[in-house]
């Protein structure tokens, strides 16, 4: 960036709304003149939008769901064909939406991108979530409902059966992301699930290795891991369960052997940080170049309620990672953080 440009940028902080007419004469200069250097900063990514609104700085894109969850408790044993009395409850969700909100709690500037029903699903989303995350370039499609998943519970708790409605994530497509790209382009770290369609992780795979951004790639459930690139070249964190590891190296994990192999061969697929979940377990974690370490789950939680806890777990971690800690501290902040949730 040069001088003129510099200058350029320090008047629009104070004032995003003054006419180029109005900049040109405060800097002294020709409106065509100043109109190339804006044209410039634009396609640099340093502002955007008509109000040449500059971007936040280390600012962490969360990109995937956002989903309405409802789960049907039965009052008695499932009857088919007939109704069942049962009560409900009504959560917010979705792992990018998740994300996004722990980081938002843990004082980090988050901005969620992904594509929702123009319906009081989203309404009730965006309610919940917009004191943790900027909501604003969330795509709203008419004739769309917003994703949600219904889960109808026995009274032991057993899952009967569940209804997941991801359809509108197919809009979740490159043509959306291009729109942001120069949002994308500009943040510290940016965070994908694979909710997306898989030409969309490629996308985001190659615009974050262009433009020097921190990526993370976090899977949604085995059988989505269709959706991975076919390397992890330029991938900051990759982290999955151990049912997503064996899927995307093709390897059985039966003991920690075959764990820590795991763990070596997604190195080999070139992230510079994997981990690899094990519920109870714990964790199987490792950098470039370094030996992996096994680390216990943090012992003696109650839990109510497991939902959200491994979006916790990459919350917690990655906080941090942002923050400058080590391997180790990144891992027990995770751990914490998915323990307390």
């Amino acid at each position: 960036m040069n001088e003129k440009e510099r200058a350029v940028l320090d008047l629009i902080r104070v004032n995003p709304y003054l006419s180029q007419q109005e900049m040109a004469d405060a800097l002294s200069m020709s409106r065509p003149t100043l109109a190339n250097l804006i044209s410039g900063l634009i396609k640099q990514g340093k502002i955007s939008g008509r109000a040449y609104i500059i971007p936040e700085e280390k600012e962490i894109i969360c990109i995937g769901g956002a989903n309405i969850d409802r789960k049907f408790h039965l009052n008695e044993e499932t009857k088919l064909g007939t109704s069942n009395p049962a009560s409900m409850t009504v959560s917010v969700g979705g792992v990018a939406r998740n994300i996004a909100e722990n980081l938002g709690r843990l004082q980090h500037h988050v901005r969620l991108l992904t594509v929702a029903g123009n319906d009081s699903d989203w309404d009730v989303i965006s309610r919940v979530s917009s004191s943790y995350m900027d909501v604003s370039d969330v795509g709203q499609l008419i004739g769309k409902s917003t994703g949600s998943y219904s889960a109808v519970l026995d009274p032991t708790g057993e899952l009967v059966i569940a209804l997941a409605n991801m359809e509108i994530y197919d809009s979740l497509n490159t043509v959306y992301l291009e729109e942001k790209s120069r949002v994308i382009s500009n943040a510290s770290m940016i965070i994908i699930d694979l909710n997306c369609p898989k030409e969309s992780v490629d996308y985001i795979k190659n615009l974050a290795s262009q433009k020097g951004n921190q990526l993370v790639i976090i899977p949604v459930s085995s059988p989505k891991m269709n959706r991975m690139p076919s390397d992890l070249k330029g991938v900051t964190w990759f982290i999955c369960n151990q049912d997503e590891a064996e899927t995307y190296t093709g390897l059985t994990i039966d003991n920690e052997a075959d764990w820590k192999k795991a763990v070596q061969e997604l190195l080999k697929f070139g992230a510079e940080n994997v981990v690899v979940t094990a519920g109870s377990r714990g964790i199987m974690a490792a950098a470039s170049g370094g030996e992996p370490i096994r680390f216990p789950a943090v012992q003696n939680v109650h839990v109510e309620d497991v939902t959200g806890a491994g979006d916790a777990f990459v919350s917690g971690l990655l906080h941090g990672h942002l923050v400058e800690g080590s391997l180790e501290d990144n891992i027990r902040m995770g751990l914490m953080n998915a323990a307390k949730t």
